[in-house]
């Protein structure tokens, strides 16, 4: 999607953002010096798609062509972005671990504990330091938007777009949670939207948006690439819910299943309640937490009920109205094919 040269860029600009954070925080006290490496470490191990998809949009506009310091500064945003929601996700979430070591909230909670403190004090000052490391990554993702050597109305057009992704993403966390705390399972219209809201926007609607924005693109060509950006995101939330019921570890990044033994409210699951096999269904999820045998029998009664099929012709048709918009004549040929790109790399990854 990008050149190896460029991706090297990109690297260099997030270590960059993520070293002032840590020679700020170094100013401030012993603890706060120990979050700032904290945070630093969070950002590591991802994959950084999304400031990927900032340059790779920019570069497919023939504007793009061209060198800008800007695009490396919003590209770098974005990842900061995804950064904080990942951190403060796991405070929702009450997980300590993330790609199999500590995360920010379980490195404070060791910290705590090296300092004497008992285990609700621990916990505290975990939460309370992931809480306070996401509100600095998110500080400093709008910092680097805000201090973008461009233009002031492209500088507007980009805080809007970040203003959007956060407000969206935050409804769709908050509707997740809700989801998943009543006792009955909401209807798949509003499981899909959250679906949609928490990660679409932020991971690719707005991003894509973003670059071509920066390369001067066209309000149109905006307006089209997000319709297809938004398509993009929740075919890859939805392939991301088949992999948590159906992928195999290495698809999955941890015990294959996990989303079944969690009893999360997925879009799968909201269409096998719409089926008449839904009481199946829901009997081996409620075993599914017990071990592997029980996510087997899940699995059996998910594909007896149609619900497997009826994802996957959502993602197709959802693909199929991405690669058909990527024809649409406001955008460069260069745009469509980054289009169709991604449809064909999320479609690769259905299990």
């Amino acid at each position: 999607m990008i050149e190896v040269a460029e991706a090297a860029e990109l690297d260099i600009a997030i270590d960059g953002a993520l070293m002032r954070i840590r020679d700020r925080a170094a100013g401030v006290g012993r603890g706060f010096e120990a979050l700032g490496d904290a945070i630093a470490r969070a950002a590591r191990g991802g994959k950084r798609f999304r400031p990927a998809l900032v340059a790779a949009s920019f570069r497919s506009f023939p504007a793009g062509e061209r060198d800008t310091p800007a695009v490396l500064s919003v590209a770098t945003a974005f990842e900061l972005l995804h950064t904080a929601f990942v951190v403060h996700d796991d405070v929702i979430d009450h997980d300590v671990v993330r790609r199999g070591v500590p995360n920010v909230a379980g490195e404070f909670r060791l910290r705590g504990r090296r300092s004497g403190a008992d285990e609700q004090g621990a916990a505290q000052l975990g939460d309370a330091a992931a809480i306070l490391a996401g509100d600095l990554l998110l500080h400093e993702a709008i910092r680097l938007v805000a201090r973008a050597d461009v233009e002031p109305p492209v500088r507007e057009r980009l805080l809007a777009l970040v203003d959007d992704a956060m407000f969206v993403s935050a409804a769709g966390e908050l509707a997740d949670v809700e989801h998943s705390v009543v006792p009955d399972c909401a209807p798949a219209e509003q499981i899909f939207d959250a679906a949609f809201n928490k990660t679409a926007v932020y991971s690719f609607q707005a991003p894509l948006q973003a670059g071509a924005v920066l390369a001067g693109a066209s309000a149109d060509a905006v307006r089209v690439l997000g319709h297809a950006g938004g398509r993009l995101g929740l075919a890859f939330q939805l392939v991301d819910d088949l992999i948590g019921a159906f992928g195999t570890p290495e698809q999955a990044g941890r015990e294959s299943g996990g989303d079944l033994r969690e009893g999360k409210r997925t879009p799968l699951v909201a269409l096998a309640r719409e089926s008449a096999l839904w009481s199946d269904v829901d009997a081996t999820l409620v075993l599914a937490r017990t071990g592997p045998v029980a996510v087997q029998d899940a699995r059996r009664a998910l594909d007896a009920s149609g619900a497997r099929e009826q994802l996957r012709a959502v993602i197709d048709q959802t693909l199929a109205d991405v690669r058909d918009t990527s024809l649409d004549p406001v955008l460069p040929t260069a745009t469509g094919h980054l289009l169709r790109t991604l449809a064909d790399g999320i479609e690769g990854r259905i299990p």
